[in-house]
């Protein structure tokens, strides 16, 4: 039997009403109807999400494979003989050589420590934020005389490896734009100080390292982070068509 007419029609018709109102404002609406009325007034979000949602590790990994973010070791040679140009250029010299050797992130390099250095036996510890695993790195021959360099020309004892003219450490802004200035002169556009810590990732990859040990070298505590090096790097591709 029809229930009792409704006055107000704000949203879904009522069945159970004899004037054609409105469920939501139907006394008479039952349990299953009232299911129906929020079903209907509010209906599921049927589209498509890819897996992998934005801000994810996956979608980063997604980011990077698009377009190539790294410099090959030419590049990288042709860029850190630009940086001896400078006005300083042992000190930015080794400061790009060591952000790339090491896979630094632009506030790891400037947070370089004398006390971190090793020079007997050749180690740098590489002191990693962003919760990374903290690391001792071996110096490079080409390194340590570099370094050795560097310092022999310092008449300071302050603890930072890199400082500015004011004895203070180098700011992340001081390193951008003494990279820029570095890729300008040597002919390569849209470098980054982020750039280094790729073409790192991504020449061990080529090279042919291991997931596992370029995770460990380059501080990652999730190994999504370092799956693209080895997703990308041709050396994979070797041979296939011999």
């Amino acid at each position: 039997m029809p229930g009792p007419s409704c006055s107000k029609a704000p949203f879904v018709k009522c069945r159970n009403c004899t004037n054609g109102a409105f469920r939501k404002e139907c006394g008479s609406l039952s349990a299953g109807a009232a299911r129906d009325s929020s079903h209907a007034a509010n209906p599921p979000d049927r589209r498509k999400v890819k897996s992998g949602s934005a801000g994810t590790p996956s979608d980063a990994a997604d980011r990077h494979e698009r377009a190539k973010n790294y410099l090959s070791p030419g590049e990288i040679a042709k860029l850190l003989d630009a940086a001896k140009a400078g006005r300083h250029g042992v000190r930015d010299h080794l400061l790009l050589l060591m952000t790339y050797r090491h896979g630094l992130r632009v506030s790891e390099a400037v947070g370089l420590r004398r006390d971190e250095l090793d020079l007997d036996r050749a180690r740098l510890w590489v002191r990693r934020l962003k919760g990374g695993l903290s690391v001792e790195q071996p110096i490079a021959g080409d390194e340590l005389r570099a370094i050795k360099r560097h310092l022999a020309a310092r008449t300071d004892a302050l603890p930072w490896l890199f400082i500015s003219e004011r004895g203070q450490p180098l700011t992340r802004q001081a390193v951008n734009y003494l990279i820029t200035a570095a890729a300008k002169r040597a002919g390569l556009p849209g470098v980054h100080p982020h750039t280094l810590r790729h073409s790192c990732g991504f020449v061990l990859a080529d090279k042919g390292h291991d997931l596992r040990l370029i995770q460990d070298y380059l501080g990652h505590r999730d190994p999504r982070h370092t799956v693209h090096y080895t997703r990308t790097a041709g050396r994979r591709f070797e041979g296939l068509w011999r």
